[in-house]
């Protein structure tokens, strides 16, 4: 129960500010500047690019060398919301090139600048949309954290593994833990589609 609480609250956090990171990404991709265009989008493609594993091993073996040193908790949680947030950047820019162009040119001709158009008339539209996609990402999170057994954080597999290496019940313990995992996915799941379904936008899908 103590490797299931870290599980679901390593989750939580690392989708709260994944989605908050993702969120500034996307808006920095599709509206920044070149320079912050650029950075955004080097950001996106290395992390979208490499297995999260070796983004763990870095942060936690490949840095301490260089007087950079984390606890496995404390990896985890910064490993997992930067692999997150890259996801979430293109979910978001996605949905914000899904709203037409034209509900530009009517906020400009009401006399709103281009971020006020952005905070107030795509962003909440795009954000809606992207419910679905980050459901997707929630569920991603939650399974994968899974890997942060390799670097000794006190997930529900890193227990499991301590339970099984005392009671050599490896195929039990690991099957109640894969149960645990099914368990929470469809709870999740069924949670974020209502949300989903509340805040869907009418007449659209």
């Amino acid at each position: 129960m103590s490797g299931l609480r870290f599980t679901f609250t390593l989750t939580i956090v690392v989708m709260f500010f994944g989605t908050i990171l993702g969120v500034l990404l996307a808006l920095g991709r599709s509206f920044g500047s070149k320079p912050v265009a650029w950075l955004c989008t080097a950001y996106i493609e290395i992390i979208r690019g490499t297995p999260m594993l070796a983004q763990l091993f870095i942060l936690y073996f490949a840095l301490p060398p260089y007087g950079i040193r984390m606890t496995a908790v404390t990896v985890a949680y910064l490993g997992f919301t930067i692999n997150c947030a890259a996801y979430q950047a293109e979910y978001t820019r996605g949905s914000i090139e899904s709203v037409g162009s034209d509900q530009f040119k009517s906020a400009y001709s009401l006399g709103m600048s281009r971020w006020q158009t952005i905070f107030t008339i795509v962003l909440p539209q795009a954000i809606r949309w992207a419910i679905p996609a980050w459901t997707n990402e929630f569920i991603y999170i939650l399974k994968y954290t899974s890997l942060a057994y390799v670097i000794g954080a006190p997930d529900l597999m890193t227990q499991g593994k301590f339970i099984a290496s005392r009671n050599y019940q490896f195929f039990r313990v690991y099957l109640i833990a894969a149960i645990i995992y099914l368990i929470i996915v469809w709870i999740s799941t069924w949670i974020i589609d209502r949300i989903e379904e509340k805040l869907k936008i009418p007449g659209f899908g």
